[in-house]
């Protein structure tokens, strides 16, 4: 129950050993996009990452050779997606959620605020953080796609930083 054999400790300490080795190589190598912060899609690979790891280690039925082959496939599928995601506003929508306007010249957007899930507190949270006193005194709180709040804090003679962002009034004067 507790021990079962030497044997298995040292296939545990080895594998993992070596797979942890793997692992850190291959998402050194594919960039800082695979470790860049998390949209819902990241998560599930780094999820997979974990069970992959607990499977290689653990599993007798499972060598090295496979666990390694599964960390190239997840990073090479992550790659992928993200070379694409930069290439394709399709496959961009499809893997990323768009940035909303939860607050437009001091104004709290209602709607989007429940549809996003975020509460007045937690935006006025993100305006302390900011060292802002006022939501008067902002232009735009945006819920970006990590799940983030951007705070933007005066209106210069553009707003094109909020081009892509849903339920942002477009005027014909903000162009990128």
């Amino acid at each position: 129950m507790f021990f079962e054999s030497g044997s298995a400790l040292l296939r545990t300490l080895i594998v993992g050993s070596l797979a942890y080795v793997a692992l850190v190589l291959l998402l050194r190598f594919s960039g800082k996009r695979t470790l860049s912060k998390w949209n819902a899609f990241d998560l599930v690979v780094t999820v997979a990452f974990g069970s992959t790891l607990a499977t290689a280690l653990l599993s007798k039925d499972t060598t090295l050779v496979q666990g390694v082959l599964a960390f190239g496939l997840l990073v090479g599928l992550q790659w992928s997606i993200t070379w694409l995601s930069v290439r394709s506003v399709t496959v961009e929508r499809w893997v990323k959620a768009q940035p909303r306007l939860l607050l437009f010249q001091g104004q709290l957007q209602q709607e989007a605020l429940q549809q996003e899930r975020v509460t007045a507190s937690e935006l006025r949270a993100a305006l302390r953080a900011q060292g802002i006193t006022a939501l008067e005194d902002v232009e735009a709180i945006v819920l970006e796609t990590d799940g983030s709040f951007s705070v933007l804090k005066q209106r210069g003679s553009s707003s094109s930083a909020l081009a892509d962002v849903q339920g942002y009034p477009r005027a014909a004067s903000d162009t990128c």
